[in-house]
């Protein structure tokens, strides 16, 4: 069993928007430092001053330095079947594995915090930052806030803690593994393969047959919660009882994600899915024009008499919809239907004044238009381009008069004719999610293409 002792510098900011200034690995066997790796990196991207002033590094000292893709392979093999360990873990490797994805690898590992791990250790100091500590525990740091200097110091720290409590190593790794929440048949490393990435998976069992399909932000995460907690506890029972492999599909996306599983689900019909059915009553959202002149919406049930904008599964669902129209085109709640007294009496900021007169009808009515444009928009032919499953891919969407037809995962710049997009089944429930989520989307993500 060997550890990967990593620091990193950064020009700040999170994973996908920051970049790596500098990087240092020590390999530890469980008994010494076996390796070192250290170099500055070109992040491709402008440094802070003030990160500057914390770190020293700046502009110039990394203009000549590798990329991260230039020194990929040699970080790869320094990483790859090591247990990932750091100060404050989340921060160092998702940076890591954020610029690996960039990269087209997907950094899976096994990781141990010297923080969590120190407060187990080392019970009751009143700060457990690496400077901290290590003064608690007289270990040098040569070069504070330089990789090379904070893995050192980390190392030094690791080796202490794997050789006083190894037993507090140990149990870390296991249960980190997930390896206490694993089914009996299910290998533990098969669950070290699942990605942390978004995406449809699925539950088999010993005769290869799916039992259960299911969609994720984190696959991995989302597996081990099936596992774990007691939600639906006869759920989790079948499911340990019988599942001895996982496969999965990467969407780039949590809408990519639904549309799949939806898709899966009715193709499959697992035995452990709930069966997707569609509901005896619908509700509608209507849109009419009072006296006044202003433009309202009322929810109600839908009759074959009445023709609503747009409809639902449930009242609930049809309250959410229009509560987030309310909010992206800045709305009144009254004239909504969803409140019976004027907003200025709930003090409710986000109302114009249009409820008691105070805005013109015209202003009023023309946020309104483009909050029915939009929803009329969704029930035209029309294709979604979403986040991929690596930086340069888009996932692209079609739908028919809203019902979900066609994708593909293309790396084009240019949006791609509906014909080159692959054919799926129509199963009306995407409708539902396309109306779900196409509020959140930006206009460049759209394009409409004719009406059906």
């Amino acid at each position: 069993m060997e550890f990967a002792i990593v620091d990193i510098e950064t020009t700040g900011g999170a994973p996908s928007g920051g970049g790596i200034t500098e990087i240092a690995v020590l390999i530890h066997d469980g008994e010494q430092i076996v390796r070192e790796f250290q170099t500055l990196i070109n992040p491709q991207q402008g440094i802070p001053s003030y990160i500057t002033g914390l770190t020293g590094i700046d502009n110039s000292m990394v203009r000549d330095a590798p990329t991260f893709p230039e020194i990929a392979e040699e970080l790869w093999d320094l990483l790859e079947n090591r247990i990932f360990v750091a100060h404050s873990v989340n921060f160092d490797f998702g940076f890591i594995r954020e610029a690996f994805l960039r990269t087209g690898r997907e950094l899976n590992a096994q990781k141990l915090c010297t923080v969590r791990l120190s407060r187990k250790v080392f019970p009751g100091l009143g700060s457990y930052s690496l400077g901290r500590l290590c003064e608690s525990q007289k270990i040098p740091i040569l070069a504070r806030h330089r990789a090379m200097g904070d893995a050192r110091a980390t190392a030094l720290l690791f080796d202490r803690m794997i050789k006083e409590r190894q037993d507090v190593i140990l149990g870390s790794l296991k249960k980190n593994s997930g390896e206490a929440f694993l089914p009996p048949n299910f290998p533990l490393s098969k669950f070290r393969q699942i990605p942390e990435s978004c995406g449809v998976y699925y539950m088999l069992n010993s005769k290869g047959k799916v039992i259960y399909v299911g969609k994720a932000l984190n696959i991995r995460e989302r597996f081990k919660g099936h596992f774990s907690g007691q939600v639906l506890p006869q759920l989790k029972q079948h499911l340990k009882a019988e599942v001895v492999d996982l496969q999965w599909q990467l969407t780039g996306s949590e809408l990519m994600a639904l549309l799949l599983e939806t898709l899966e689900i009715k193709r499959l019909w697992p035995p452990y899915n709930s069966a997707l059915k569609m509901p005896k009553t619908l509700w509608g959202l209507f849109h009419y024009q009072d006296g006044s002149g202003y433009h309202r919406f009322q929810i109600a049930k839908v009759t074959k008499n009445l023709r609503p904008l747009e409809t639902f599964f449930s009242s609930e669902e049809a309250n959410q919809f229009l509560k987030q129209g309310i909010e992206t085109y800045q709305l009144c709640q009254k004239l909504s239907g969803l409140r019976k007294v004027i907003c200025e009496v709930v003090q409710d900021q986000s109302c114009l004044g249009a409820c008691k007169s105070a805005e013109l009808p015209v202003d009023y009515n023309e946020r309104v238009e483009e909050f029915v444009r939009v929803i009329r928009e969704s029930k035209k032919d029309l294709m979604l381009a979403l986040p991929g499953r690596e930086t340069e891919e888009k996932a692209y969407c079609y739908f028919e008069a809203g019902m979900f037809s066609r994708y593909a995962f293309l790396k084009e710049e240019e949006w791609p004719e509906p014909e080159k997009l692959e054919p799926v089944i129509k199963v009306p429930e995407t409708f539902y999610l396309l109306r779900q989520f196409i509020h959140q989307l930006e206009a460049n993500q759209i394009r409409v293409f004719s009406v059906s």
